[in-house]
C-alpha cells in the first residue's frame, strides 16, 4: 500500500460518472493506439522509418505523461495498470517506467468521513463502540483502499493479545469503478488482439481476464484475510519472514483489520543504516525470499514494491539476523502450476549454469515458446549472450559499450521476433514480481548481482532435486538407445537423399534476411512509382485536368501494393 499525499482528498466517485469514465479511457486508447499504427507501421511501409525513429523517445514520453495524468485523476484500476508499466523495465522503454514510478506513491486519500461511514455499515456499529481510538489521518492510500491506525477495545486486546491495528478500508464505489475500468480494458484488449503484432506474442483478452480475476479478489478483502494466513503457513518456520496476524472478529469483505507491524520501509537506506541493518545485506535475503515463494511454494507476493515490505528490527542477540522481512497487503496474490514450477526450476538452473540450449529447453517447458518453434538461433544467442554478459552486475553492465549492447539487441530482436512466442496463463503477475524484485534489489545495493542470489539459489535446488537424478540418467540412457538404434537406418537414408539430390539444407537466418531484402525492393519500387505517377499527375493537372487527375487516382495502386508487401510482415 502506497504513502498518501495529503495535500488533497480523492472524491468519492458516483454512478453517473461511470459512463464518462468508460469513453475517457476508451478515447485515450484509441488515440494513442491510432498515433503507434501511424509511426510504428505506416511510415516504415513508405520508407520514413527514420522520422520514426527520431521522435519515438519524445512520443513515449509523452504517452506515458498522458497515462501518469489520466491514471491520478480516474484512480482504480488505472493506478494498477501504470504500476504494472512501470515495473516492465525489461520491455518497456526508460521514457514510460520512470515517468510511471511516481504512481506507486500519488494516490490521494479519500475524505474519513466518507471511510468511517462505509467501515461502520460493514462492521454493523458506530466506529467508537467497535475500537477504542481511529486516526482520521491515513496511514497509507491505495488505489482501492485506504488504511488507518486504531486501538482494539481492552475486551478485544485482552482475546487477540494485540493493541496496536490497521484498518483497512475499501474506498467508496470502488465496486463500480473497478466494473467500468475493466469493461474498457476488455475492449482496448480486443483491440489489440486484432493488431498481429501484439496477437502472435500474447493472447490479450485472456491476459485481460487474468488481470480482472485478480483486480476482483483484491477488492474481497475475505480473500485478502485467507491469503495472508496462507502465506503465514507457507513461511511459519522461517526466521527471515513475518505476517501480520489477521482479526477475523473485526474483518468484512471491505474492512479488514491486522496487527500494526508497520516499521522501516524496505528501501530506506537511511533509516535502515541508523537501526544497524546494512541495506546491502538485505538485498539477497530479499531475493531468495521471493525465490523460495515463485520456485518451492507456488504461491507468490505480486505486489513486492517498497511500501509493502518491511525490514523489522528483532532483539533477539542470538539470531542469526537482528532482523526480519515483514510482508503486507496480500490482496494480489499468484499461484504457479506444478508444470509451471518444474519449468521454472530448470529455467533458474539453466541460468545460473551459463547453459543456453537448457534454458531455451526450459523456456518451452515454461510454455513461453510454442513447440513448433525453430530454436537453433535462439540458442546461438542465448549462447552468445551468456558468454558476454553472464555473471555482470549492473555496475558493470554500465561499463559496456552502448553500441555493442545496441548491436546484439538488433541481431537478438530480430530472432526473437521470428519465434511464435506467447505469454502463458499466471505469467503476467510472475513477470511482475521479479521485475519489483530486481528493482528492489538494486535500490538496496546499487552493485547487487542478481547472479550472485541465483546461482546458490540454483545449487540448492540442485540439491533438493538429487533424488530425481537417477530417474534423469535411466530416461537420458533409454533415449541414447533409442537414437543408437535408429542411426543406421537415418544414415541409409541421408546417402540415398545425398545420391539422388533430394537433400536440402535450411538456414532461417539467412532466409529472413534474403525475405526482408526482397520485400524492401518492392516496397522501393512501389514508392517510386507512387512518387512518380503523382508528380506527373500534379504537373499535368495544370494543362489537362482529366488526364491529371487521373494518373494521380492511378497512383493509389502501387501505394496500396507497397502497404500490403509491408502488411505480410507483420
Amino acid at each position: 500500500m502506497a504513502s498518501v499525499r495529503r495535500d488533497r482528498a480523492a472524491p468519492v466517485h458516483g454512478a453517473g460518472d461511470t459512463r464518462a469514465r468508460y469513453r475517457r479511457i476508451l478515447r485515450f486508447f484509441a488515440w494513442h493506439l491510432a498515433v503507434t499504427w501511424w509511426f510504428e507501421l505506416f511510415l516504415p511501409r513508405v520508407g520514413l522509418a527514420r522520422s520514426a525513429e527520431r521522435t519515438r523517445a519524445k512520443r513515449m514520453r509523452r504517452f506515458a505523461q498522458r497515462f501518469h495524468a489520466l491514471a491520478v485523476d480516474l484512480g482504480g484500476l488505472m493506478i494498477k495498470v501504470g504500476q504494472f508499466m512501470s515495473s516492465r523495465l525489461d520491455v518497456l522503454p526508460p521514457e514510460i517506467t520512470a515517468e510511471l514510478e511516481g504512481l506507486q506513491d500519488e494516490v490521494p486519500p479519500v475524505r474519513f468521513a466518507a471511510i468511517r461511514a462505509l467501515a461502520e455499515v460493514e462492521l454493523g456499529a458506530p466506529l467508537d463502540r467497535v475500537f477504542a481510538s481511529v486516526e482520521e489521518t491515513p496511514l497509507a492510500a491505495a488505489s482501492l483502499g485506504q488504511a488507518h491506525r486504531a486501538q482494539l477495545l481492552p475486551s478485544d486486546a485482552a482475546d487477540t493479545g494485540l493493541d496496536s491495528v490497521v484498518m483497512k478500508v475499501q474506498r467508496p464505489g470502488i465496486d463500480a469503478i473497478v466494473d467500468v475500468d475493466l469493461a474498457a480494458l476488455r475492449k482496448v484488449g480486443g483491440w489489440l488482439s486484432h493488431v498481429r503484432l501484439v496477437s502472435n506474442r500474447a493472447d490479450m483478452p485472456a491476459l485481460v481476464e487474468e488481470f480482472a480475476q485478480t483486480s476482483l479478489e483484491e477488492i474481497d478483502y475475505l480473500q485478502e484475510a485467507a491469503n495472508s494466513e496462507r502465506f503465514a503457513a507457507d513461511f511459519a518456520d522461517d526466521d527471515r519472514v513475518t505476517v501480520p496476524e489477521v482479526v477475523w472478529e473485526r474483518t468484512t469483505r471491505r474492512v479488514l483489520t491486522l496487527e500494526d507491524v508497520t516499521s522501516i520501509k524496505i528501501t530506506d537506506s537511511e533509516a535502515l543504516l541508523a537501526a544497524g541493518i546494512d541495506p546491502a545485506q538485505v538485498a539477497p535475503v530479499f531475493a531468495s525470499v521471493m525465490f523460495d515463494q515463485l520456485f518451492t511454494n507456488g504461491f507468490f507476493h505480486a505486489d513486492p514494491h517498497p511500501g509493502n515490505i518491511f525490514v523489522t528490527p528483532i532483539a533477539d542477540s542470538s539470531a542469526e539476523r537482528p532482523w526480519k522481512l515483514t510482508f503486507i497487503d496480500f490482496g494480489m496474490m499468484g499461484e504457479v502450476p506444478p508444470t509451471t514450477r518444474s519449468g521454472l526450476r530448470k529455467l533458474l538452473i539453466a541460468a545460473a549454469s551459463r547453459n543456453g540450449k537448457g534454458l531455451v529447453s526450459a523456456i518451452g517447458d515454461v510454455g513461453v515458446l510454442m513447440p513448433s518453434a525453430d530454436t537453433a538461433e535462439l540458442e546461438r544467442a542465448m549462447t552468445h549472450l551468456f558468454a558476454r554478459f553472464g555473471g555482470m552486475g549492473f555496475a558493470e553492465l554500465r561499463e559496456v559499450d552502448p553500441r555493442e549492447f545496441r548491436d546484439f539487441a538488433v541481431e537478438f530482436g530480430d530472432v526473437v521476433r521470428s519465434l511464435p512466442f506467447q505469454l502463458p496463463e499466471n505469467f503476467l503477475l510472475i513477470i511482475r514480481a521479479m521485475s519489483l524484485t530486481s528493482g528492489v534489489c538494486s535500490s538496496l545495493d546499487a552493485r547487487f548481482n542478481l547472479w550472485d542470489s541465483v546461482e546458490p539459489y540454483a545449487a540448492k535446488l540442485l540439491r533438493d532435486e538429487r533424488g530425481n537424478i537417477m530417474q534423469d540418467v535411466a530416461a537420458q540412457a533409454l533415449d541414447a538407445a533409442g537414437v543408437a538404434l535408429r542411426l543406421p537406418k537415418r544414415l541409409d537414408e541421408l546417402l540415398t537423399r545425398i545420391e539422388d539430390g533430394s537433400l536440402s539444407v535450411a538456414n532461417p537466418r539467412l532466409e529472413r534476411q534474403m525475405t526482408r531484402l526482397n520485400r524492401m525492393a518492392q516496397r522501393s519500387v512501389s514508392a517510386l512509382i507512387f512518387g512518380a505517377l503523382l508528380i506527373a499527375g500534379s504537373v499535368v493537372r495544370a494543362d489537362d485536368t482529366v488526364l491529371g487527375s487521373v494518373l494521380m487516382m492511378v497512383s493509389v495502386v502501387p501505394l496500396l501494393l507497397g502497404l500490403w508487401v509491408g502488411r505480410r510482415r507483420v
